[in-house]
């Protein structure tokens, strides 16, 4: 453990976690389960921001409200938040926790296994606090019964077998959590399509402007911060909602507007590729041709 210069605390290993806590010992030195009320009992009270080079699963209950997007919902049943090795995490929620618990896992308990290979496609370890996943009751169960099992495996003597059963469990569990992650998209439709609304002007709005040439192409960050969510999380709704990612939607409205540019304009491709942002005229002839099928030049010979 490092405390770093602007009052961030990292942790490399889940150890020195516990040890910071005054915890007992992991059993195992890459994955552990605590519980929440004792470990926070435990726990110095620092104001300070942390970073852990593991990644952390913690299901909270919580008394009171809390915002999702604009609006507040009973997160009474339990939230599970989710965070990747080198997030920051701040001091939490200005809720009272009544009980959970979190799982922790070291990236080299999933070296060379083809779910340590895949990670990058569970992208709600990437989401903010307030995209959490609320999960009921039975829900809970099947999460717990998860962690359970990882837990019981943990404790007996390592084998060559300790590795594959417990990243098994590790691999259903995640499964099970982006199954209900689906559910929530859908069962908060009416939030989401708010949300696509609101992108879709903000998208209409910037390629309205005359400065894409200084400007650029917006990034997915740029719609993501205007929206007050996380670029992962907001890629993930578009792609529930409307069958595309925030980058197919930006590419698509560029793509209207080239062809607006291509038939109205006797500009030339290198001109319109500039005004529309791109610093490389190939960069847009190939997103162009990926989204037609056809060059720019080739689909104005066609009007």
């Amino acid at each position: 453990m490092k405390k770093a210069a602007q009052s961030y605390i990292d942790f490399e290993s889940i150890s020195e976690l516990h040890d910071w806590v005054q915890y007992p010992r992991p059993l195992h030195p890459l994955i552990s389960v605590i519980d929440h009320k004792d470990f926070y009992a435990r726990r110095p009270k620092e104001d300070a921001l942390f970073r852990f080079g593991f990644y952390t699963i913690s299901c909270k209950k919580f008394e009171g409200l809390l915002y999702y997007g604009k609006s507040l919902y009973d997160f009474k049943e339990g939230s599970l938040l989710f965070t990747a090795p080198g997030q920051v995490i701040g001091p939490g929620i200005d809720v009272k926790v009544e009980e959970g618990w979190a799982l922790f896992i070291h990236p080299d308990l999933l070296h060379g296994t083809s779910l340590g290979k895949k990670m990058h496609q569970y992208t709600f370890f990437h989401y903010e606090v307030n995209e959490a996943l609320h999960i009921s009751e039975e829900e809970s169960k099947i999460i717990r019964d998860c962690v359970d099992k990882m837990a019981r495996e943990y404790r007996q003597p390592i084998d060559k077998h300790t590795q594959s059963v417990i990243v098994s469990s590790i691999e259903l569990l995640l499964n099970y959590c982006s199954r209900f992650y689906d559910r929530q998209f859908y069962t908060r439709a009416k939030v989401n399509a708010d949300v696509v609304q609101r992108f879709e002007s903000l998208l209409k709005d910037y390629f309205s402007q005359s400065a894409l040439v200084e400007k650029g192409l917006p990034p997915v960050t740029y719609f993501a911060s205007k929206l007050n969510l996380s670029p992962n999380y907001l890629s993930d709704l578009l792609q529930k909602s409307t069958g595309k990612s925030t980058m197919e939607h930006i590419h698509l409205e560029l793509v209207d507007r080239a062809k607006s540019l291509l038939w109205g304009t006797e500009h030339s491709i290198s001109e319109i590729a500039y005004e529309l942002g791109f610093e490389h005229p190939s960069h847009f002839t190939r997103v162009f041709k990926s989204k037609t099928g056809k060059s720019p030049s080739k689909y104005r010979d066609l009007n």
